[in-house]
């Protein structure tokens, strides 16, 4: 499932032609990084992919005083089509990615276990922090949202939550990890 793709092809099926600094705006006024898995920077790379497998299709060229020439896009019949799969996918796909913690957790060094406390503490201050920057920006621009952009983000905000809870559980549980890590060394 290609989230940026969703977003342009989803956009410009709402909204109509737009240029590629159109899309750029858009997802930067809809703090699209912070709850997606793209940067809006990637927008221009995206449609010319989409331009060269004819999902959208160049609509006219506009001149605005001094700005330079923007290239407008439209959505084509096969881009409705690809649309329609994007969301549908979207919505019952499942993605949870590994974290790169849990190898490093199973690969602990062992001349550094005394380390983990700090370590996993620093961690999880970040994802507190995360959290209550993103609880914030939330509150913030809730009036502005959708219903369902305010799921979106609420979804967002959940996966951050539990994250939280799951390292209090690790810090918790560390004095028994380090305790066993330390007397598989003793024995080998």
């Amino acid at each position: 499932m290609s989230s940026i793709r969703l977003f342009i092809l989803g956009s410009l099926a709402e909204r109509g032609p737009m240029h590629g600094h159109g899309l750029l705006q858009l997802a930067e006024e809809e703090h699209i990084d912070e709850w997606t898995d793209f940067a809006g920077s990637a927008v221009y790379g995206a449609m010319k992919r989409l331009a060269s497998e004819g999902l959208i299709t160049e609509d006219r060229i506009e001149k605005l005083g001094n700005y330079p020439e923007r290239q407008f896009y439209r959505i084509s019949d096969e881009g409705n089509t690809a649309l329609h799969a994007l969301r549908s996918q979207g919505l019952s796909e499942i993605v949870i990615k590994p974290d790169p913690l849990n190898l490093a957790l199973a690969r602990l060094d062992p001349e550094r276990l005394d380390d983990l406390p700090a370590i996993l503490g620093e961690r999880l201050d970040r994802l507190r922090t995360t959290f209550e920057a993103s609880e914030h920006h939330l509150a913030e621009i809730k009036k502005y949202l959708t219903v369902a952009e305010t799921w979106s983000m609420g979804h967002q905000l959940s996966r951050w939550k539990s994250e939280i809870d799951w390292h209090e559980q690790l810090l918790t549980a560390l004095p028994d990890i380090i305790a066993d890590e330390k007397s598989r060394k003793e024995s080998h």
